[in-house]
């Protein structure tokens, strides 16, 4: 028996190991691809591209090990099944749930995992990766100044350069429009030829220009319908333009880590619960703050009535018949004016409910999501492994395209659920377990079936099954 074990957990680890990497490449691949035009042509030193490619890929893994988890117990009991090797251990008097017993010790372990990894290492891979992905798409493009462009991403400055030598610092037909005095283009420097150098560092950028000349245009204070014009020439003249810009700087991280995503199981609870607190204690104020005042909308508790003076109460039946014409109208008026107000405080205050609702639900989804990868990865399993068995089928073939039938379809069903739990269709609970309690019924289903050896898939068991219900449906 422990050399049928070993034999199945090798079986399992190749196909296990290569399916997740694979996964993960395929997922990293899409965000390069969604958020290229972000990191193309920004000066982005390789540490940090591996930096954020290395967090980004952590986030991936809650997708990938479901699907890696279904594609190599497909695949290892596919392998087991199409070379007859299954037939074999079950003419050695040892069933398919034995045989199974060790991966699904290997799948629980593996979901405890992905657990532990989903409560304490994926908030922080979450906080590293958005932090560090929101400063590279805040970062300008590299400095390049290319010839015959207006280049304008120096803050206050566009130049343009006619022509560039082969040494990239030699520079001919040079303009520099000066926007510093929010003056528009009244500030110009031209010249025949320069030189540019950047400082050691590479916080400065250091313009020589040669046989040149500044024109400055301001308008005359004694007459603000003229203008005047001051012309310079130069033989050399040194221009400074602060490059700091275009260096990546790094938001402290405390700005995010209080995002749900950020947070960790007793984080998150101990966020349901403040939220739900405040918004408990925003509902009381507002009440308060709406019955005390608004006398008539009070009026309309019993409660409130009684504490009423009585002529106060004689007046509601016909309360306007007792002012003239004018105060009518005033009166009028006034209650057209409250009941704007109250509509734009409802309004707002409605809105600002279901804001707070929202962001209830998400935290409670995430809270939930913790718990769906761990049982995505056993139920999975059950699935995957009986399939195998009865297909009997290995390779990147046929248990490829079931694989990836089956997870897309669990795919949908999660995304379902969630939206449902987002916009509150659904609760957390009922929207984040959707697609689990949808599929271990299948997965119970197949492994009963595989385990009987029942002919499943079997083209003649289903032609006489469907024979037998049109014979039932004549005879009735």
């Amino acid at each position: 028996m422990k050399k049928i074990y070993l034999l199945i957990i090798k079986s399992f680890l190749g196909p296990f190991v290569m399916t997740f990497f694979i996964s993960v490449f395929i997922l990293l691949m899409q965000f390069l691809w969604k958020w290229v035009d972000e990191l193309v042509g920004k000066g982005l030193e390789w540490n940090i591209l591996a930096e954020l490619l290395f967090y980004a890929s952590a986030t991936f893994v809650p997708v990938a090990l479901p699907l890696a988890i279904l594609l190599s117990s497909l695949m290892t009991f596919g392998n087991l099944g199409e070379n007859n090797e299954l037939v074999a251990v079950k003419a050695a008097g040892i069933s398919l749930k034995k045989v199974m017993m060790p991966l699904v010790f290997l799948s629980l372990l593996t979901g405890l995992c992905g657990f532990l990894f989903s409560n304490y290492a994926l908030p922080v891979a979450n906080l590293k990766f958005r932090s560090i992905l929101f400063d590279v798409r805040q970062q300008k493009l590299a400095f390049n100044i290319k010839e015959g462009i207006y280049y304008s991403g120096i803050d206050g400055y566009v130049i343009r350069v006619g022509k560039k030598e082969k040494d990239e610092k030699t520079i001919r037909n040079v303009m520099i429009y000066d926007h510093t005095g929010k003056m528009g283009n009244s500030n110009l420097t031209v010249a025949d030829s320069g030189r540019m150098e950047m400082t050691p560092d590479d916080k400065f950028l250091i313009l020589t220009l040669y046989n040149g000349a500044n024109f400055d245009e301001k308008l005359d204070r004694s007459n603000v319908e003229k203008m005047t014009m001051r012309r310079t020439s130069f033989a050399e003249e040194q221009r400074r333009f602060d490059l700091s810009a275009f260096a990546l700087t790094r938001t402290n991280e405390d700005l995010f880590k209080n995002h749900y995503q950020m947070l960790n199981i007793r984080q998150l609870k101990k966020a349901v619960d403040s939220l739900r607190r405040e918004t408990d204690l925003r509902k009381q104020e507002f009440s308060k703050s709406f019955l005390a005042n608004y006398i008539y909308y009070r009026s309309y508790d019993d409660s409130s009535a009684r504490s009423l003076p009585d002529t106060a109460r004689g007046l509601k039946t016909n309360f306007l018949s007792n002012f003239t014409e004018k105060e009518k109208l005033k009166i009028i008026e006034t209650a057209m004016n409250v009941s704007r107000n109250i509509k734009v405080n409802i309004g707002t205050e409605k809105e600002y409910l279901s804001g707070r609702t929202k962001l209830i639900a998400s935290h409670e989804i995430e809270w939930h999501r913790k718990f769906t990868l761990s049982f995505a990865c056993v139920i999975l399993f059950f699935i995957g492994a009986p399939l195998g068995a009865i297909i009997r089928k290995g390779g990147l073939g046929l248990p490829m395209v079931v694989s990836v039938f089956f997870f897309v379809m669990y795919h949908i069903l999660s995304t379902t659920g969630f939206k449902y739990a987002r916009e509150g269709v659904m609760t957390a609970l009922q929207g984040m377990w959707l697609a689990s309690a949808i599929y271990l019924p299948i997965g119970i289903l197949l492994t009963i079936k595989a385990t009987s050896d029942s002919p499943i898939f079997d083209l003649d068991s289903w032609k006489k099954f469907i024979n037998r219900l049109i014979f039932f449906r004549k005879r009735t």
